[in-house]
């Protein structure tokens, strides 16, 4: 069974990448366009990690990561934020609302799956490689 992959972002273009990345290297990705389907998304779909750009509509990502906290089922998630966010702090603010990791955008092709994993619990690594 493929690892499930939730990605919240709003740029199509973004979206799309990231989308092909992960299907690439065996995902099943589940898409949100916005900080509020996000969040009901991983409720219904308990993905193996969470991929959450910061600048969002309805809902931004600090308080999409605040929130997916809250829940008992998705607190063990890691949550990646991808984002165009990176001046002094913002960083440590995407950290301080729940997120797991940091990648900066524009993300690099290459090495985007390698640097998104290396925020994985090593259960969820083992996971990865016996699939």
């Amino acid at each position: 069974m493929k690892l499930k992959a939730l990605i919240i972002e709003d740029n199509e273009q973004n979206m799309y990448m990231l989308s092909f990345l992960l299907e690439k290297n065996n995902y099943e990705v589940f898409q949100a366009f916005n900080g509020l389907d996000g969040i009901n998304i991983a409720k219904e779909n308990s993905p193996d990690v969470i991929l959450l750009d910061i600048q969002l509509p309805v809902m931004d990502g600090y308080h999409v990561a605040k929130e997916l906290r809250k829940s008992e089922d998705l607190k063990h998630i890691p949550i990646v934020a991808v984002t165009s966010h990176a001046m002094v702090g913002d960083r440590e603010k995407a950290m301080e609302s729940g997120a797991t990791g940091y990648i900066e955008k524009p993300v690099d092709p290459d090495n985007f799956i390698q640097r998104m994993e290396s925020y994985f619990s090593e259960e969820l690594l083992q996971r990865r490689i016996q699939l």
